[in-house]
């Protein structure tokens, strides 16, 4: 062959890559529909998400880093007796056997979990009601799905309704995340505890 067939060759596989390699830095949609809003611990977060997931009809999808609320567990298992199909992910070093997880609650009641391996930390925590319903809604924000971040945490949480192409941004997002994602059956199932060496470490530990 050629040198400058393979130099070609070559540099259009270097290209290729690149492209591969480049991010998108958003993505945008519109601003519409109602934006609901709560600050723990002035108001009550977890009172918002139990109203929303009493509300869902059809699907309730989850992204959580910590999940210990007891309420919220039940109320998403009382969602999928109800018919609700209802879908957790979680990041898989924060819900061991050894934290207050509700994990095994949602595994014993049968609803799908997968816990999330790939990433330092899976730091989202989101909620997604309906989202092939016109009556799609969006919980997102700070507020980790705990007894702590109801009663001594500072933080924010919003539940946007009425813009079906914000929700599926998230579920789309959230089906990315999910297909890389390892099911667990039971807590047998949960992968070996990543090391530092393995690469996952506290934001505290660096600086940009």
């Amino acid at each position: 062959m050629p040198l400058r067939l393979l130099l070609a060759g070559l540099m259009l596989l270097c290209a290729v890559q690149a492209r591969a390699l480049e991010r998108d830095p958003s993505t945008t949609v519109s601003a519409k529909g109602k934006v609901e809003i709560a600050f723990s611990p002035w108001n009550d977060p977890e009172a918002v998400l139990l109203k929303a997931i009493s509300e869902a009809r059809e699907r309730i999808l989850v992204q959580a880093y910590l999940f210990t609320s007891k309420p919220l567990a039940h109320a998403l298992i009382d969602a999928q007796r109800r018919g609700v199909k209802v879908e957790v992910m979680l990041d898989a070093e924060m819900n061991r056997p050894a934290s207050p997880s509700v994990l095994p609650a949602l595994l014993a009641a049968g609803i799908p979990v997968a816990v999330e391996t790939r990433y330092n930390i899976a730091h989202n925590k989101v909620m997604i009601f309906d989202p092939d319903s016109p009556r799609a809604a969006l919980a997102t924000g700070s507020y980790n799905f705990t007894r702590a971040a109801r009663l001594s945490n500072a933080e924010n949480l919003l539940v946007l309704r009425g813009n079906p192409a914000l929700v599926r941004v998230y579920a789309d997002n959230w089906q990315r995340q999910r297909a890389e994602a390892q099911v667990v059956h039971s807590l047998d199932d949960l992968p070996e505890r990543k090391r530092r060496e393995s690469g996952r470490e506290s934001d505290r530990a660096s600086a940009d």
